[in-house]
């Protein structure tokens, strides 16, 4: 197989790149690989660990897009690398029983879109990839909510002889994924309860604990914006601890620096991230946090054909600064590959302009009811801090948007209003 320009990669920005490139060069020239049948936004995930999003009805088939976009979609996982022969290897897909369904194959590329995302960071805390709950993809998510049915069916089988049964929750890290799957499980958990847990009771037995090493929650953002986190969590009754250390990670139990040891039926990792193990063999230029090295046009370094987005590339834009890890990132650097890409399938000189992060602001959401955050104005410095309806509003635009750019306006618009009505005759949250 041959593209002239092959993705690897079909999150929010890979997907992107490919619907917008494939709407304008058709399936002959663009290609996207990824190793799942379907697309979740992943920002998203929290919802769907805490049953409030069912990946079922939210999942995307990259088959459908790829026949409504004009590209072609390959099933499978990237493993090798030959840039010398601008070749890729995509590793066979084996079933259920380890029988093979797709074979290994060779895609040849004229220009490569390295856009593989990250994986949870352990920092070689004992017993933390064993016994956590990383949410790096669909299938980590829905391992967490049937594990938590399994625990919540449990205590609600002891109650009756053990006063204080329940299930207990610890989340290490208080960036955004752990305060909203925090806040997003407190307002499950009161619903599943309603769903045939009698002997439960939400605030009293199921226990949430956030652990954050940093003085404060959502470090990285406006200090105002982590206070009024801090008292929607506390309003939800999750404890918070700050200024704490994860020593050890058991079956049960969660060990931090001063001693003090935590109950975790279940336990989280959202303390950090790091590039994927599989960029090590693939002979590219990597910086000592394992992600690639590209200059300020997102092309990795000596190898001009070949470009890197999001959270797998180390980028620092023209004034020097490090583009965080955000969706938002990823969006903006796939349109400025995108350029690049067009211009050079039409024979024209890519843009001359250095890539520049431009950062809007940052909302976190507190389930279905509440989100905060902060958005940047046009001058350097300026922010305006928005919380309530509104700053809900602006979160769920901010799915539609992602949404619009791989369905279109018309399409988008129809499968909101659909996801209304259905939930309409559906229980809040998914029970099997």
């Amino acid at each position: 197989m041959h593209s002239k320009i092959v993705i690897v990669g079909g999150g929010a920005g890979g997907l992107e790149l490919a619907c917008k490139l494939g709407r304008k060069l058709g399936p002959d020239q663009v290609m996207l690989v990824d190793c799942r049948l379907y697309h979740i936004w992943k920002p998203s995930l929290h919802e769907v660990a805490a049953g409030t999003l069912d990946i079922h009805q939210e999942g995307l088939s990259y088959q459908m897009l790829a026949h409504d976009n004009g590209f072609t979609y390959v099933y499978g996982a990237l493993t090798a690398l030959d840039a010398a022969a601008r070749r890729v290897t995509v590793g066979a897909v084996l079933g259920p029983s380890r029988e093979t369904v797709l074979p290994e194959r060779r895609v040849g590329y004229d220009a490569l879109v390295l856009a593989i995302g990250s994986t949870a960071n352990y920092f070689g805390v004992p017993g933390a990839q064993q016994y956590t709950v990383a949410l790096n993809a669909t299938e980590d998510a829905e391992q967490f909510r049937l594990r938590l049915l399994k625990l919540l069916t449990e205590a609600e089988l002891r109650k009756e002889h053990e006063a204080d049964a329940g299930v207990d929750i610890v989340i290490i890290g208080g960036g955004a994924t752990g305060v909203e799957l925090a806040a997003e499980l407190r307002e499950a958990s009161g619903v599943y309860l309603s769903y045939g847990f009698r002997q439960l009771q939400a605030l009293k037995d199921v226990r949430i604990t956030l652990l954050e090493g940093a003085p404060r929650i959502l470090a990285p953002l406006p200090e105002k914006v982590s206070t009024a986190a801090l008292r929607l969590l506390d309003e939800r009754a999750i404890k918070v601890v700050t200024e704490t250390r994860v020593t050890a990670i058991g079956a049960r139990d969660v060990t931090v620096a001063d001693g003090t040891v935590y109950a975790a039926d279940i336990c989280v990792w959202a303390a950090g991230i790091k590039a994927p193990a599989v960029l090590v063999g693939l002979g590219l230029p990597l910086t000592r946090s394992g992600q690639i090295d590209v200059d300020g046009g997102l092309a990795v370094r000596g190898h001009p054909n070949i470009y890197a987005l999001g959270d797998c590339a180390a980028c620092v834009d023209a004034n020097g600064t490090s583009v965080p890890p955000r969706a938002q990132a990823a969006h903006q650097q796939a349109d400025y590959v995108r350029a690049i890409l067009l211009a050079q399938a039409a024979g024209k000189a890519p843009p001359a302009k250095a890539y520049v992060y431009r950062d809007y602001g940052s909302l976190v959401s507190f389930g279905h009811s509440s989100t905060v955050g902060s958005l940047m104005g046009s001058l350097k410095g300026l922010s305006w801090f928005v919380d309530g309806f509104i700053a809900r509003l602006m979160y769920v635009s901010l799915h539609l948007m992602h949404h619009q750019a791989v369905l279109g306006t018309v399409r988008t618009g129809v499968l909101a209003l659909a996801r209304f009505l259905i939930k309409r005759s559906r229980p809040l949250v998914k029970l099997h």
